[in-house]
């Protein structure tokens, strides 16, 4: 019985975490539909240091909007945590380390969150029944 509570545990931080980047991704990946050129925020990774900027937006764009549908439904799941794991350290490092710690400053506490979920999901591969998996 614990085993398949932890598991149902790990689908819920699963399918959450994936909300969130899907609600992340979103508002980016419709302005880059309208515009590949992405300007705002090709400029904004340009600044910080991630050239060049476009490569850098359309990365980030595909790996917030596509591995939080990939984690929501529970496909990919390590690929997809990794990938999103590994855009939090950074954009926690060059984004938000300036800022300290707490969120409510634009600090690193939310990157280092998702970063920590994100390993999680990867150490633990909780996809392995992917959204609409027969029950047995």
């Amino acid at each position: 019985m614990r085993a398949q509570t932890d598991r149902w545990g790990l689908v819920i931080v699963r399918m959450l975490v994936g909300a969130m980047f899907i609600a992340h991704g979103s508002p980016k990946m419709l302005a880059a539909l309208q515009n590949p050129g992405i300007p705002g925020f090709a400029v904004s990774l340009h600044r910080i240091g991630a050239n060049p900027g476009l490569f850098w937006a359309w990365v980030v764009t595909v790996v917030e909007f596509f591995g939080g549908v990939c984690l929501f439904l529970g496909v990919f799941t390590r690929i997809a945590a990794a990938l999103i794991g590994v855009e939090m350290i950074v954009a926690g490092v060059k984004v938000n380390a300036a800022r300290g710690f707490y969120w409510t400053r634009g600090g690193w506490e939310v990157p280092l969150v998702f970063a920590v979920l994100c390993a999680v999901l990867v150490l633990t591969t909780p996809g392995r029944r992917p959204a609409g998996a027969a029950r047995r």
